[in-house]
């Protein structure tokens, strides 16, 4: 009972529009914590080509999201911004700014509103979205939500429904026993090194095949 009053605890406050606080934090960046489409740009120049940008940029999140003093040293930072537990918003910036920066390097523009409920789409997972689409709650998938004729507000605030409810499965439902593990001193660190680096590389894979490249040409990147 005592773990389950601490996940509700933990819960308290929480809302789907910190998803788009986080995606604007991971988008943009803060002080000396370059945002997604600054760490793309640099991979870019270093690497000059987007698809070895896009390897380097997913092993870094997947080593930083698998990394325990993430956590540790930016914990307070982003409790400060969103009404999220530490551990959980760090795991989505991490989650949110690889997506960006693979939608960037592929070519689409992170300020379009429609880009960004795609991006949001990515985060749920494949498969939370092929079965949403299967059902008919989401009316398509990522790629074309992000090429779509106009922005859909009613969408974009169903998606952030959806991650806010994943949220609270994560917290409070299917997953407290994992959520639980990652509390206890030294087996919850391998608990969460391992949960939380498997779902950044599957969703990190999964953004990778919903934005398929518009880049007429690979030095196109040097007019961004």
């Amino acid at each position: 009972m005592s773990e389950t009053n601490n996940v509700v605890a933990l819960a308290e406050g929480l809302t789907a529009d910190a998803f788009h606080q986080l995606l604007e934090l991971a988008i943009e960046g803060k002080g000396k914590m370059p945002g997604a489409r600054s760490a793309a740009r640099n991979l870019l120049n270093q690497h000059r080509d987007p698809e070895v940008a896009i390897t380097w940029l997913v092993n870094q999140h997947v080593a930083y999201a698998s990394g325990q003093g993430f956590v540790t040293n930016w914990g307070g930072f982003f409790v400060s911004l969103v009404t999220i537990p530490a551990n959980m918003a760090a795991a989505a910036f991490l989650q949110a700014r690889v997506v960006a920066g693979i939608a960037h390097l592929r070519g689409y523009d992170l300020s379009d509103a429609r880009v960004r409920t795609a991006i949001l789409m990515v985060m749920l997972g494949p498969g939370i979205n092929a079965g949403l689409v299967s059902k008919g709650v989401l009316p398509s998938s990522p790629a074309a939500v992000a090429t779509a004729p106009m922005f859909d507000a009613k969408l974009d605030r169903l998606v952030s429904k959806e991650l806010f409810d994943r949220a609270m499965n994560q917290m409070g439902g299917k997953r407290l026993g994992v959520w639980a593990g990652k509390r206890i001193p030294f087996v919850g660190g391998g608990v969460g090194a391992v949960v939380d680096g498997w779902s950044t590389h599957s969703i990190a894979r999964h953004a990778i095949d919903e934005f398929t490249s518009r880049r007429p040409k690979l030095n196109a990147w040097t007019k961004d």
